[in-house]
């Protein structure tokens, strides 16, 4: 049955006289064309047959740049191209590329990530020794803007398989970055899209956590995709400094909390929420401190505030006041080297 939500789109049914392929591969994308161009190549060594794999762009009406063109050109007519008739937003654009998809699996690649080789693979075998799972994800590599790598997301198991305790663990914070994960189609049509009140990010980590809810997750341990941070003009960059970053971690955390009880025991969803809140603080200060760093006191002071908001527990005001101890001392020094 199909669950009806307010803040969530309602995913249909592919059309049954539609043929559909194994594989959706669907890519949204927004002013990073630049970038488009090693996304579609990471694809496209390993492309599968058309019959079993779809290759989509989804472009939410850019502005700076014509990723048409990069489809067209790296493309050669086998991926899809279409363009949003407005610009409707990330979370919107990313229901887009869920209602058109074709295929059993969905993968959401953003515009400027890539997958390594394997990825499309390696996954499959996890749907196939494992057919109940909602789900997989692979470990995944932090890379700059330019492309170096710059770190790995912590390894969740040593081997792989479906992950145990995955509820418990997702629910504490966002684990896993979307272009490592792949989901069924139908489990999207059951639990609907991505939840609309997420301005920057959330949205993601909120979707986790409700699969694990209802599915077993396939985790692959080799590091099999790759997302880029810091990308100028980024959402998540640009939204840091007005603290909406912090304040759609807050929304997230809430709504888990609202039906987390359902799933597991009243003091389990507690102790799993107070973690979150905690995680939360930590992310916070740890933009503050970025922040400092950058001589950005606007931004440092808005974060500090959103870092007291997910958590005012004692150990988040000490670290919040050594932090305002370390803004004064800059300001004294940026004052004295002023004059």
């Amino acid at each position: 049955m199909i669950e009806q939500h307010p803040h969530r789109a309602t995913i249909l049914p592919v059309p049954s006289e539609v043929q559909r392929p194994l594989w959706s591969v669907m890519i949204p994308t927004y002013n990073c064309a630049e970038y488009l161009r090693e996304t579609l190549a990471s694809v496209l060594a390993q492309d599968l047959d058309p019959d079993l794999m779809q290759i989509e762009v989804i472009d939410d009406c850019s502005t700076q740049d014509d990723p048409k063109a990069v489809v067209e050109e790296l493309g050669k007519g086998r991926v899809e191209f279409y363009r949003q008739p407005q610009n409707v937003g990330y979370i919107k654009n990313f229901e887009t590329c869920v209602q058109r998809s074709r295929g059993h699996l969905v993968h959401l690649l953003h515009g400027d990530d890539r997958v390594r080789p394997g990825f499309y693979q390696k996954l499959q075998q996890g749907f196939e020794q494992s057919p109940d799972i909602g789900a997989a994800f692979c470990r995944c590599i932090y890379m700059e803007p330019d492309g170096h790598w710059e770190a790995l997301t912590n390894l969740e198991q040593r081997t792989s398989g479906i992950i145990e305790n995955w509820l418990e663990k997702i629910a504490t914070g966002q684990r896993l970055l979307t272009p490592s994960a792949v989901v069924r189609r139908q489990v999207y049509e059951k639990l609907g899209g991505f939840d609309t009140r997420f301005i920057c990010t959330g949205e993601d980590w909120e979707m986790w956590v409700r699969i694990a809810t209802s599915y077993p997750v396939w985790y692959e341990a080799e590091p099999l995709a790759e997302y880029r941070v810091r990308r100028p003009g980024s959402l998540s960059g640009n939204t840091t400094r007005s603290g909406r970053f912090s304040q759609d971690m807050i929304i997230a955390t809430e709504i888990i909390e609202s039906y987390l009880p359902r799933y597991v025991s009243n003091e389990e969803s507690k102790r799993l929420i107070k973690q979150a809140r905690k995680l939360s603080a930590f992310w916070a200060l740890e933009a503050a401190n970025c922040a400092l760093l950058d001589m950005d006191f606007f931004a440092f002071t808005t974060q500090v505030q959103q870092a007291l908001k997910c958590d005012p527990s004692l150990k988040t005001v000490r670290s919040a006041t050594k932090l305002l101890l370390k803004q004064g001392k800059r300001l004294t020094k940026k004052r004295f080297s002023s004059k």
